[in-house]
């Protein structure tokens, strides 16, 4: 069990140093372009990987775009988690697209639209009965 519990506090103080990265430490332009937030850090057992979930909020080339610049900044991205961490070897890292709020994006308006439908329906069918 504790074991699991220092995988999780690792993904957690990467999350947060990686957050602290893109703000202050990753220059390119392509990163900049974005919002971008990071919404989930998985780190292997054996803490030798690292899989970075992120969103980007625009259009779905900008998120291309971030998504090249993170690989791009990889090897800087390990080197400074190794330092901030102070371990002794950091995991390699590999970026991710997370297109949940895109999705969610996507349901609310669908949920939007149906709640108009339903409005317009209601309407004409309480005009019906008068």
């Amino acid at each position: 069990m504790a074991h699991g519990r220092r995988v999780e506090r690792v993904a957690a103080l990467i999350r947060r140093e990686f957050s602290e990265l893109l703000v202050n430490g990753i220059r390119d332009q392509r990163v900049q372009q974005g919002m971008v937030s990071v919404t989930e850090v998985e780190v292997s057992g054996d803490l030798q990987h690292c899989k970075i979930f992120v969103s980007v909020f625009g259009h779905a080339s900008l998120a291309d775009d971030v998504l090249a610049g993170l690989d791009a900044a990889r090897g800087f991205v390990k080197g400074e988690l190794a330092r901030r961490l102070q371990m002794r070897r950091a995991p390699e890292v590999v970026f991710q697209l997370d297109r949940g709020l895109e999705k969610g994006t996507s349901v609310l308006s669908v949920l939007d639209r149906l709640q108009e439908e339903r409005k317009v329906r209601d309407e004409k069918f309480s005009g019906d009965v008068n």
